[in-house]
């Protein structure tokens, strides 16, 4: 290529262009395939994947330096990712990531992202083939993740045939969800739904795919946040489908009831049996987060949920300023530490009054409780989100306040309070992703 095309490169677009990543074919490789495209270009990928993850791709082409740009970008956006990250690639993924690009060699990114979904159909094929070729063992693994030191691989010696297929069951469903996430209060009334709502959405308009379960089992109150209250379950083949909310998917006992008044009188025995349904025999499908709205205190629904999911990622809990309600969050954190499950951060809600007419906010409780009870036990402090009519108004009226309210001090806060559970996934949350969203 000649130099004067390389000025219509960015300096990303160049780099790869001159100095390709992952660039030369793999000896050892479990999906491979090779495209001509329109241009007569070839380019060839191949994937080396253990546990469900790519730790190891590479390209070849015969074009010139646009291909080789587009191949080595390829490569370094799914490379240690998921397996199906590949599958999953856009052309656009690729010009983006690349920046300042020759617009009539787009179509080298689109030979890229095409040549590399076929070898991730040609990794499922022989993995398919594999498995019709070989006997299976009855006690192996689910066969979703491939990862043979998932605890759902082998069967227990204190455990029944039957009690080991529930438990392979529940895991193929959980090793589909990257990230999980519980929303977690010390007592009552501290606006922990609302921000389960918003901190969901809020992922949502970050790009991601969310899901959203409600396992306050007396008070469910996310079919109301969301304007859901009439919506009921339905059955299919791979087993409940969750509420579809604008691509974010919704379960909750609230789509059980056949009356909204009834109430649930339960035991601590039948909350842990809904609960392990609402893992098991949901069809969550592929998601990237999981968010978990649980009731207040550290009683059976969160307990529950730490012992059924392996690879919690952590907790985000929620006080208010007020003495009364911090000094819960320590109990929450000491559950926390007690079960191994990591304090993502603490949310200190209702900090000030947001005034309806100017925006300013006004002390109206005592403040920075929620901070000091981070700053002493050693964890986290997320962000202060201040009382504003406008969120309860949300809240009645069945939206999430995030994804129409995009310009306050409230996306503000969510944006900090987001950025270290995007960071599960190596990403921050840009400044403007929710001011820009058209929601």
């Amino acid at each position: 290529m000649e130099c004067m095309e390389f000025q219509r490169f960015s300096a990303t677009a160049r780099d790869h262009a001159v100095h390709p990543r992952n660039h030369g074919p793999l000896v050892d490789f479990d999906g491979h395939a090779g495209i001509t495209g329109p241009c007569d270009d070839t380019m060839e990928f191949w994937l080396a994947v253990d546990g469900g993850k790519i730790q190891r791709v590479s390209f070849i082409t015969d074009g010139c330096g646009t291909s080789l740009a587009c191949g080595s970008m390829a490569t370094s956006l799914v490379e240690g990712k998921r397996l199906e990250d590949a599958a999953s690639l856009k052309q656009k993924d690729i010009l983006d990531a690349l920046g300042e690009f020759p617009k009539e060699s787009e179509h080298c990114a689109l030979l890229a992202a095409n040549t590399l979904k076929a070898a991730y159909d040609d990794y499922v094929q022989r993995r398919a083939t594999s498995r019709k070729e070989e006997p299976r063992n009855a006690d192996a693994a689910c066969d979703t993740c491939g990862d043979k030191d998932c605890s759902a691989s082998q069967r227990r010696k204190d455990e029944s045939k039957e009690q080991f297929e529930e438990r392979r069951q529940l895991q193929s469903r959980l090793c589909r969800i990257r990230h999980k996430v519980m929303v977690l209060s010390g007592k009552g009334g501290v606006g922990k739904s609302t921000v389960a709502v918003n901190l969901a959405a809020a992922l949502m308009l970050s790009g991601k795919r969310v899901g959203l379960l409600d396992v306050d089992i007396h008070g469910p109150s996310i079919p109301t946040m969301l304007g859901l209250e009439r919506e009921m379950i339905q059955g299919s083949e791979e087993g409940l489908l969750p509420i579809d909310l604008g691509g974010m998917k919704v379960m909750s006992i609230g789509f059980l009831l056949r009356n909204q008044d009834d109430a649930v009188i339960w035991r601590g025995p039948l909350k842990m049996g809904v609960i392990k349904q609402f893992l098991k025999d949901v069809a969550w499908g592929d998601l990237d987060y999981l968010i978990i709205d649980s009731p207040p205190g550290t009683g059976d629904e969160p307990l529950s949920i730490c012992q059924l999911m392996e690879g919690l990622d952590g907790v985000v809990i929620v006080t208010t300023p007020q003495k009364v309600a911090a000094v819960d969050v320590r109990k929450s954190i000491t559950f926390c530490r007690q079960l191994g499950v990591k304090v993502l951060g603490v949310v200190e809600n209702m900090s000030g009054f947001v005034c309806p007419k100017c925006g300013e906010i006004t002390q109206i409780l005592s403040s920075g409780g929620g901070r000091r009870i981070a700053k002493d036990m050693g964890v986290p402090f997320l962000g202060s989100i201040p009382m504003d009519p406008r969120i309860a108004e949300a809240c009645d009226c069945g939206r999430a306040f995030i994804n129409h309210n995009t310009a306050t001090p409230m996306a503000e806060v969510m944006r900090s309070i987001i950025n270290p559970i995007a960071a599960l996934d190596g990403m921050a949350v840009p400044a403007d992703t929710m001011a820009n969203a058209n929601r």
